[in-house]
C-alpha cells in the first residue's frame, strides 16, 4: 500500500458520507460515522468507534477500543448538533473516550495537536485541551475543563468541571482537582490537593533557562509563602518583576480564575523545586 493511499479494512463500517483524506488507514471492525472528517495519514486501528460531527487532523494515531465523538454524559443533552474537533499528531491509546460538546456549553469539545493520551483517559463534553499535553493512564476531565499547553495530568487523576489547568503544570497521580492549577507548578493529593512548588524538571526538559526558572520560583514564593493575600501578592510581583510573558501569564491566570486555585503548600517545596 502506497503511503498516500487510503485503506479501509473490509470488515470496517465507514459511511459513504465520511471524508477521509489521503493516507488514512482504517482497521478491522472500526466504525466511522457520516459526519466524520479524518485528516491525512491518520491511522485508525481495529475496533475504533468515531461518530458525530467529528473533525480529526493529520497524522493522528488511534489504538483499539476507542470511542470518539459520542454523546456527552450530561443529563440535559437532547440530541443537539454538537461537535468534537481534534488537531494533528495526537496519540490516543486503548480505551479512551472523548465526548462531543453540549448546547449549554461551547458546543464543541476541542483538542489541539501533539498530545499524548494514555489508556483509559477521558475527555468530557466542552473541554478545551491545548497542545503538547500528556494524560497518563486513567486521567479524567469533567465537563468544561480547560487544559493549557504542555500540562501533564497524572494517572487516575480527576479534574472537576470548569477547572482550568495552566500551561506546563504537572498534576500528580490519583490527585483530585477541584480548583484551578497555576501555570508552571506541581500539585498532588486528594482533598486537600497540595502545591509542591515549581515543575522545575518539566521546565528544564522544555528548554527553560536557569534564570527563567529562578524568576518563576521567586514569584511563586511571594504567592505561596509570603504573608500577603493573593491580591497584594500580585501587586508586589508587578512592582518587583518587569513585564514578561511568564509574569503576565501568572497574573492573568489568577485574576481570571473563577474557582480559586490550589494554594495549600505541601512539605517538600525547597527540596523538590530546586
Amino acid at each position: 500500500m502506497c503511503k498516500d493511499e487510503t485503506y479501509v479494512h473490509p470488515s470496517a463500517l465507514v459511511s459513504s458520507k465520511a471524508r477521509l483524506d489521503s493516507g488514512v488507514w482504517v482497521g478491522p471492525s472500526s466504525i466511522i460515522g457520516e459526519n466524520v472528517t479524518i485528516g491525512k495519514n491518520t491511522r485508525i486501528d481495529a475496533q475504533v468507534y468515531i461518530d458525530g460531527h467529528t473533525e480529526i487532523g493529520a497524522e493522528c494515531r488511534f489504538w483499539p477500543f476507542i470511542s470518539i465523538g459520542t454523546e456527552p454524559q450530561d443529563l440535559t443533552y437532547d440530541a443537539q448538533d454538537t461537535a468534537v474537533k481534534i488537531g494533528d499528531k495526537n496519540i490516543f491509546r486503548e480505551f479512551i473516550t472523548v465526548n462531543r460538546g453540549t448546547a449549554k456549553g461551547s458546543g464543541t469539545t476541542v483538542i489541539g495537536s501533539d498530545n499524548y493520551f494514555m489508556a483509559y483517559s477521558h475527555v468530557a463534553h466542552d473541554c478545551v485541551v491545548g497542545n503538547g499535553t500528556v494524560f497518563m493512564h486513567g486521567a479524567t476531565l469533567g465537563g468544561h475543563v480547560s487544559v493549557d499547553d504542555f500540562a501533564t495530568v497524572g494517572a487516575m487523576g480527576g479534574v472537576h468541571q470548569f477547572c482550568h489547568i495552566g500551561k506546563y503544570a504537572f498534576i500528580g497521580g490519583k490527585s483530585t482537582i477541584t480548583q484551578d492549577v497555576l501555570p508552571f507548578c506541581r500539585v498532588a493529593g486528594e482533598r486537600p490537593t497540595q502545591f509542591y512548588g515549581l515543575n522545575a524538571i518539566g521546565l528544564r526538559r522544555k528548554g527553560f533557562s536557569r534564570d527563567r526558572i529562578k524568576t518563576l520560583k521567586e514569584m511563586f514564593k511571594i504567592i505561596f509563602y509570603s504573608d500577603l493575600n493573593t491580591s497584594h501578592s500580585l501587586s508586589r510581583i508587578e512592582e518587583e518583576f518587569p513585564p514578561s510573558e511568564d509574569r503576565d501569564d501568572i497574573i492573568s491566570f489568577i485574576r481570571s480564575s473563577k474557582r480559586g486555585f490550589v494554594k495549600k503548600p505541601g512539605d517538600r517545596w525547597e527540596a523538590d523545586s530546586e
